[in-house]
């Protein structure tokens, strides 16, 4: 048995392990990436720590530890009853606001992960508050990311772009935009709609004056805080009676704790966008910088990042390097190339692409798949055009899996949810992603010839 085929079985009996047993994906993972790293592989500690995420691990401790402070704090409470004014009380309309806005910072150049972690914890305590489905607001963050992210202007469009005309094939910038951007915006509608964004429309508005029907089908202006999850998401309520709060912004006070922290994630979003500053690190300055000003409110804030989630998506991440680093990825891949049927081929690069993106880099993946393509692009008998957009869409869209950098952060940020649970409801999501999309955009994109 060779060691590529090794190191993917050893892949799924973690996976079964951890589904069967309870025990920690990503504890599991790094005794994978030791032991196939070590007698398949022949690395040393060295080489299986190559794929260690440091990025990610510091992304995620920062960005979890800045908003523990912002939600003790009361910023988060501020911020919410601020975005039910700016929709006049039409929660159905946040998570359209959400992937709205997450969609423009891709489009303007920012990276994807960055935009997420900046968006994605106040969407998620939104949905905490008013009983909105985390699996909604999460996908919506993640799929309005990917649907600005293949921009003229944008990073992924721009190295997508690159790679198009470094190896010389016929390009288009606006169908790959257009093309990542209608596949989202199909994926959120039929999202929206299964998890429950049509009884928010039917429930009506929550309004200023606390007058209306509320969202969550309690009294008006009601919190959601201790719901386990929400509707459309198959998880269970565990509330007391919720108690009724003010839709106002000026409801929360206003107090130098929560202006400070209001400008900090005014600085963050500076930072990251004007500066290209690295969001993790940018964000765990901010945190510390409020910690020392106002210690009381931080005091539980480092106990409540999400550190279960920091050990699963690392230990997975380390994993997958290890697998890049003895040549497994591309092992696959090069197989796939070398089929002689160009269609066939089209296909099985697409879901390569979909699979192994929703656990490591989209953009080294593109970087990866787009060459291997070349040879049957070649022939004429695909369309270039047709293929790069279809692969970049596959590559991306993939990334609400909670083992992506994007889906990773949106199972941080969920407050008052019973995680595992929400873990294997975006496992499952990711599943289903992976298993149909790469299909449809391949009979859409490449079938017909695009290019």
């Amino acid at each position: 048995m060779s060691p590529e085929l090794i190191s993917i079985l050893v892949l799924a009996v973690v996976f079964v392990i951890a589904t069967t047993r309870s025990v920690n994906m990503g504890a599991l993972a790094f005794a994978a990436a030791f032991g196939v790293g070590t007698l398949v592989a022949d690395l040393d500690a060295d080489g299986v720590f190559a794929g260690f995420p440091g990025d990610l691990f510091v992304v995620l401790v920062g960005v979890t530890y800045l908003f523990a402070i912002a939600r003790a704090n009361g910023t988060t409470d501020w911020l919410v009853h601020a975005a039910v004014r700016l929709v006049r009380g039409r929660v159905a309309l946040i998570p359209w606001v959400m992937f709205a806005l997450t969609g423009a910072l891709t489009a303007i150049g920012a990276v994807s992960p960055a935009a997420v972690a900046i968006v994605a914890p106040i969407a998620l305590s939104f949905a905490a508050r008013y009983r909105i489905s985390p699996l909604l607001m999460g996908a919506m963050v993640v799929h309005g990311a990917q649907a600005g992210g293949f921009s003229p202007i944008s990073i992924y469009g721009s190295i997508v772009n690159g790679i198009v005309e470094r190896e010389k094939l016929p390009g288009s910038e606006i169908t790959l935009f257009l093309g990542s951007l209608l596949v989202n915006l199909v994926i959120a509608g039929v999202v929206f709609v299964v998890c429950g964004g049509l009884k928010l429309w039917r429930q009506g508005a929550v309004t200023e004056d606390g007058d209306g029907g509320d969202v969550s089908g309690a009294p008006t202006g009601t919190t959601g805080e201790g719901v386990k999850g929400g509707e459309g998401g198959g998880t269970t309520r565990t509330a007391p009676a919720p108690t009724a709060v003010t839709t106002r912004p000026d409801g929360v006070r206003l107090t130098p704790p929560v202006i400070a922290t209001l400008v900090s994630l005014t600085a963050l979003v500076v930072a990251v966008l004007g500066f290209d500053l690295d969001a993790g690190l940018t964000a765990i300055t901010l945190a510390v910088v409020l910690s020392t000003a106002w210690p009381d409110d931080s005091r539980r804030a480092v106990s409540e990042i999400a550190w279960p989630t920091v050990l699963l998506i690392c230990g997975v991440l380390t994993y997958v390097g290890v697998l890049d680093e003895m040549g497994t990825i591309t092992w696959a891949g090069e197989g796939v190339g070398g089929i002689g049927v160009p269609l066939l081929a089209a296909v099985l690069l697409c879901y390569i692409g979909g699979i192994v993106s929703a656990f490591a880099s989209s953009v080294g993946i593109m970087g990866a798949l787009i060459p291997l393509a070349v040879p049957f692009l070649a022939q004429g008998e695909i369309g270039a055009v047709g293929m790069v957009t279809a692969l970049a869409v596959s590559a991306t869209v993939v990334d609400v899996s909670p083992f992506s950098t994007n889906g990773a952060l949106v199972l941080a940020a969920a407050p008052d949810v019973d995680r595992e649970r929400f873990f294997r409801q975006l496992m499952a999501y990711g599943g289903i992603v992976v298993a149909t999309v790469p299909a449809v955009v391949w009979l859409v994109m490449v079938v017909p010839g695009w290019g």
